[in-house]
């Protein structure tokens, strides 16, 4: 199930529940049993591949049976008993009661109260600290599915309905509880609040995890830890990241921390879900700053300070919450901040920060999301920051766009930290006006990732990067008094356009903002005299009718274009051979910046197009790309020749219920309209056609229907309504009918000429969407026999149509976006200065004198007269007299 379908999912079920269930608890419910559906599985998993069990042994899966329980309490943590297994909660009811008919098997709220206790009593003694009381969030929500135990059983039974088609066996190349997560605090906007603060969305996740993973990547063995955890998804991010480099994922070891219980357990439930060993999971539900950690041992205070062994680790990431209290009565003693200062009770930001630096290693590296304030205020952070700064800690400042995260609004940074660095400088990058809109907030494109990421790694800025990012030394920031706010070293602001006054008065467009365009005139030499007519001043006319047609011709901008199609002419063989035909061998999770390294090579010799905008493209595609992928591999080839029930949401007019119902057929990979333009085009364009005659047909009826005569109109409308009502229509049309029978006759565009000419097209309508319904069947039924009996050489192909072509296409198109951008730029230039301060004076003069003449035309009383020279005398008129 790739994203969309799962969102498609989600957002279903939240319709069937809602009224009944909180858009905050419906989250705290999917997460919840979503876990303990993959608990079931990977137990049911475990004891058919390590202890053969078949399907039949399962049935007698029971706590009776001591040597299985002892079993997976060792090996896998804990122990669920057949009849508490998800997937014995969805069996039938009459299948179980067939296999336990001396008990009620009736799936129930109790059944899963009773689940969820059984788990708890059952985990094994080595996996207490993994999984205790991670059901704690969800059994305690139970109640609040409705008032009594059957409104319960209700609720739970649709979402348990829902949750059983979601999948929970890794197979998925993304962070499934961490989607749902973000998926529903975006959707519940409104519902959202502080909730937000527990989750880093996945574009300033993807940042912060590459620098560490870049740093690390020559490791056999690392460890991560965020101290301030949330829903997990930093832990993992990086995890991820890293294990591109190290081939082994089992080889990073995970520590975490987090206040707020209900997250604490999302932590613990989306490590897990990863398939991370128990033993690399180390998570605690505790108070980061007031309790070091790692380690305290649980304990007496006494008992704490003489276990206290603190863990340093490779890398170190957080998102913690931003200038909150805390209570820093003790801190002046404390190991974490006594060589640097104590952030103030109201702002515990550099408390986080320096607690992070303090469990790093000596060669470790750490990224944390700060509020913008931190680079500037005064007072304890101030020194806090100039010690960083003096240590040579402080490595890289990010600067993010507002607003692109959940519960708040403010802008934001990411800084780059390390203890021990061998360099003095810093490298300040102004990320902030990188984003697009999507809703409410504003969200970093996977081009702005990949730019910011690439700046911090490359760490050598160019003078034409200057307004993005700047190296910076440490002598400049020590003038600035340790101020690192990032406007005083990046002016990222906009140039204000200037207006040359000669050129405002005497026409002409100066040379000097001609030549900003210097970009443009070296790639196209000969464009320049071509557009612009050059005088013995420092000023050049358009000498050119049309601009744009005269860009298009110029023999450069055509050698352009072709020499860019030319260097991208390998590519679509390269991504044939990489992605196509060897589809079942792909490393999913590497193959994308593989790719992205292989663009870059082939775009390096070009000039003008931007290779960020090259690789959004690339990005775009590639997400569509990676679902088919996961899919063929999972699956093999057959799924090439796969169609699926499309299935749609829809009401149950009776009991007013959302219900899934089947619509026609969906292929499982390649989509229908892929085959149909490919193997059935002229049905298809007989089809479309077909639509457009509809509408064409429906849109003449319209036109009738607005024509009749609002009095005769009266009697085919809808009760209170100004809607016609089809039947009364139908009941006028039949009497008319009649009267034509017995001869009448009837006017032009009289009430009943108009009712005929509807009665007609009515019949067309209904002819047309017969032939619609007739021809799409017969489409829909040849596309679904036509991809099930796809050879393999023909489904390959088909993967090229739809994964390849798209995307170079789009890589074509951006030379015509540069010339398209520098057309727009030379028109701009153009009517700049195509009005000069003569013309708008003389159109000044010549409307006084229309005006003033008009003025002389009126007449009016002796006041009126009066008034009227007046404003003649304000116009300058009487010099025309």
């Amino acid at each position: 199930m790739n994203k969309q379908q799962l969102a498609a999912k989600i957002w279903a079920g939240a319709n069937s529940l809602r009224g009944k269930v909180s858009a905050n608890s419906y989250k705290d419910y999917m997460l919840g049993l979503i876990f303990y559906k993959y608990l079931s599985e990977k137990e049911e998993n475990y004891l058919k591949d390590k202890l053969f069990f078949e399907d039949d042994d399962l049935k007698d899966l029971n706590e009776e049976d001591t040597k299985t329980v002892e079993n997976c309490q060792k090996n896998i943590g804990y122990f669920i008993e057949y009849k508490n297994l998800f997937s014995f909660w969805k069996m039938p009811d009459t299948e179980k009661q067939k296999m336990f008919p001396d008990k009620d098997m009736t799936f129930t709220i109790a059944t899963v109260r009773t689940s969820l206790s059984a788990f708890n009593r059952l985990i094994g003694v080595d996996y207490r600290k993994v999984y205790n009381g991670i059901f704690d969030t969800l059994e305690k929500g139970l109640d609040t599915l409705g008032t009594m135990d059957s409104d319960r059983t209700k609720a739970v039974s649709k979402l348990t309905d829902l949750i059983n088609e979601i999948p929970t066996d890794g197979s998925q190349d993304y962070d499934v509880l961490g989607f749902i997560y973000e998926f529903l605090l975006k959707n519940f906007a409104a519902n959202a609040g502080k909730a937000g603060e527990f989750y880093t969305p996945y574009e300033a996740s993807t940042i912060m995890s590459e620098i560490i993973a870049h740093h690390l990547k020559d490791r056999k063995e690392i460890s991560i830890y965020d101290p301030t955890s949330g829903s997990g998804s930093l832990l993992i991010n990086i995890g991820k990241a890293v294990s591109k480099h190290m081939g082994e994922a089992n080889k990073v070891k995970y520590f975490a921390q987090e206040l707020i219980p209900e997250t604490y357990n999302l932590t613990r439930m989306n490590l897990i879900m990863r398939d991370i060993l128990p033993n690399n999971i180390i998570v605690r539900n505790g108070d980061t700053l007031s309790d070091d950690w790692p380690f305290f041992e649980d304990g007496s205070k006494e008992h704490m300070l003489k276990t206290y062994n603190p863990c340093f680790v490779d890398g170190c990431c957080s998102n913690p919450p931003y200038s909150q209290n805390w209570v820093n009565d003790d801190a002046a003693i404390d190991v974490r901040f006594k060589d640097y200062g104590v952030a103030p009770k109201s702002k515990a930001d550099y408390a986080f920060l320096l607690h992070n630096l303090y469990h790093l290693k000596s060669d470790g590296i750490m990224t944390i999301v700060m509020p913008h304030g931190v680079l500037f205020r005064g007072g304890e952070e101030g020194k806090i920051r100039q010690n960083l700064i003096e240590k040579n800690n402080i490595e890289t400042i990010i600067g993010l766009p507002a607003n692109i995260f959940f519960g708040t609004g403010i802008p934001t940074i990411i800084m780059v930290l390390k203890k021990d660095r061998a360099s003095s400088d810093v490298l300040f990058v102004d990320a902030s006006k990188g984003f697009i809109k999507d809703g409410n907030k504003n969200r970093l494109q996977a081009k702005d990732v990949k730019k910011i990421v690439d700046t911090v790694l490359a760490r050598n800025t160019s003078e034409e990067e200057k307004s993005y990012a700047r190296l910076v030394a440490k002598d400049e920031i020590v003038k600035n008094e340790y101020n690192l706010n990032i406007p005083r070293y990046v002016d990222s602001s906009d140039k204000p356009e200037i207006w040359d006054i000669y050129a405002s008065m005497f026409g002409g467009i100066p040379n000097s903002e001609i030549d900003e365009l210097k970009d443009y005139w070296c790639a196209f030499p000969t464009l320049r005299n071509e557009l612009f007519e050059t005088k013995d001043i420092p000023y050049s006319n358009i000498k050119v009718e049309d601009i744009g047609n005269s860009i298009q011709k110029n023999a450069d901008v055509i050698a352009f274009n072709t020499n860019y199609k030319n260097v991208l002419i390998s590519f679509p063989n390269y991504l044939k051979e990489e992605l196509v035909d060897n589809c079942q061998n792909v490393a999913i999770h590497k193959e994308e910046t593989k790719l992205a390294e292989k663009l870059r090579e082939v775009l390096s010799t070009t000039s003008l197009v931007n290779y960020y905008d090259a690789y959004q493209i690339l990005d775009n595609s590639w997400n569509k790309i990676t679902l088919d992928l996961e899919l063929l591999q999972l699956e093999g080839f057959s799924a090439l020749t796969l169609v699926d029930p499309n299935m749609v949401s829809k009401k149950n007019s009776k009991t007013k219920e959302i219900v899934e119902v089947q619509e026609g057929w969906v292929g499982h990979i390649l989509p229908f309209d892929l085959i149909q333009e490919v193997y059935y085009k002229s049905s298809k364009e007989k089809l479309d056609s077909l639509v457009v005659d509809l509408a064409d047909l429906e849109s003449q009826k319209t036109t009738l229907l607005d024509s009749i005569d609002p009095v005769d109109k009266t009697e085919l409308l809808k009760e209170d309504s100004e809607d016609i009502e089809t039947k009364k229509l139908n009941a006028v049309i039949a009497k008319i009918k009649k009267e034509l029978k017995k001869g009448a006759e009837y006017d032009e565009g009289s009430y009943e000429d108009i009712i005929i000419k509807i009665n007609d097209v009515n019949t067309n309508i209904s002819q047309c969407k017969k032939d619609i319904k007739a021809l799409n069947t017969k489409l829909v039924e040849d596309t679904k026999a036509k991809i099930e009996g796809l050879s393999q050489e023909e489904a390959l192909s088909l993967l090229v149509e739809k994964w390849i072509k798209p995307l170079v296409n789009e890589l074509n198109g951006l030379s015509l976006s540069v010339i398209k951008n520098m057309e727009e730029k030379v028109i701009k230039l153009h009517e700049k200065y195509s009005t000069t301060y003569e013309n708008v004076s003389n159109d000044i003069d010549s409307s006084k004198q229309k005006l003033t003449t008009m003025i002389d035309e009126l007449n009016g009383n002796e006041f009126d007269i009066k008034g009227l020279k007046e404003f003649k005398k304000l116009l300058g008129g009487n010099k025309h007299e």
